[in-house]
């Protein structure tokens, strides 16, 4: 591959995004094409003007909701030399999913098959990249971890969204050749997350001395555990599967270790420097749609050759301090 590249990346405005738009703006000299519709999710431009890619020539930024078919204007302006298209925007959060249903799976899925539509038309594209969630294969109990190709059974809209477009992107690949690769990714944390995820959230509720709900097993004994993984960190395997990853593959993009709810929320208050006040909530009342554990075999990306950059505990910590450093990311 010659090294200028023009990348298309949706979302690019969200949490994840923004974190590989800075991480490509960094380690590669592409140029980068943000389409983000800028929803509340997306904070505005905040984070790109926090990064200050928004003052970069290399970076162009549509807003637009791709809900909506891609108009020939955004056609014209964006070109058709782009060479990837990297899908991260998406309408994510699962307790919404619950509330509005019809909202969330006409969003997820309807903007990508019209970026799909757009893909097809691309004469030098060489990677339609899709990014899931390890929440398509449903629970993971016991010590389960999913390998890539294993069955999807998704326990709530969000996820069978992610689940159904996963599979429109795959008869994209086998009736219009298009070049797809899917990666499946688990618990994302890191710098300018959205204060209504867990990480932030717990940050808040330690700092202002409020109670933490840890959601638990029904005997509110044992909380629930999830694979957490600094944003960078995901930035760095996208990147480097579409330097050497296979066209018609997926690939899991694995925390790098496995930790409670509790455990989690107790490392958080220890870097915060105060006490955690908290209560087990039965995740069942609490929290319909959701599964205590998900699980991801990452075994295939290593044998690639990628290796995580970022340790999940110093990463945290790192974390924890810039949140401190900028409260104003813990408003609502």
């Amino acid at each position: 591959m010659s090294s200028k590249k023009k990348i298309v990346l949706t979302g690019g405005c969200g949490f994840i995004g923004h974190h590989f738009a800075e991480y490509i703006h960094k380690n590669t000299d592409w140029d980068i094409i943000i389409i983000d519709k800028l929803s509340y999710a997306a904070m505005g431009l905040n984070r790109l003007r926090n990064n200050l890619l928004i003052n970069s020539p290399r970076v162009k930024l549509f807003t637009f909701d791709l809900c909506n078919e891609i108009s020939e204007g955004i056609e014209k302006e964006i070109g058709n030399d782009v060479n990837f298209i990297v899908h991260m925007a998406a309408e994510t959060h699962v307790d919404n999913s619950i509330k509005e249903p019809i909202k969330i799976i006409k969003n997820n899925i309807n903007s990508t098959v019209n970026l799909l539509e757009w893909a097809r038309k691309l004469s030098n594209l060489e990677i339609f990249f899709y990014f899931s969630t390890d929440e398509v294969f449903g629970p993971a109990l016991g010590d389960t971890l999913y390998k890539e190709w294993d069955r999807h059974k998704p326990t709530n809209p969000y996820s069978a969204s992610k689940s159904a477009a996963e599979n429109i992107c795959i008869s994209y690949e086998n009736t219009y050749k298009l070049p797809l690769m899917i990666v499946n990714v688990m618990n994302a944390f890191g710098e300018r997350q959205h204060v209504e995820k867990f990480i932030p959230k717990c940050i808040k509720k330690v700092l202002n001395d409020e109670l933490v709900n840890i959601h638990s097993y029904p005997d509110k004994k044992e909380s629930g555990t999830r694979f957490y993984i600094h944003a960078q960190n995901i930035a760095s395997a996208v990147l480097f599967l579409i330097q050497n990853g296979s066209i018609g593959e997926k690939y899991n993009i694995a925390g790098e270790e496995e930790v409670s709810n509790l455990d989690l929320a107790l490392l958080i208050a220890q870097a915060v420097g105060k006490e955690l006040k908290y209560e087990m909530i039965d995740f069942h009342s609490d929290r319909p749609g959701h599964d205590l554990r998900y699980g991801l075999d990452g075994k295939k990306i290593y044998e690639l050759g990628w290796n995580p950059k970022f340790d999940f505990k110093k990463s945290l910590e790192k974390t924890v301090k810039w949140t401190l450093e900028n409260l104003e990311w813990l408003e609502e």
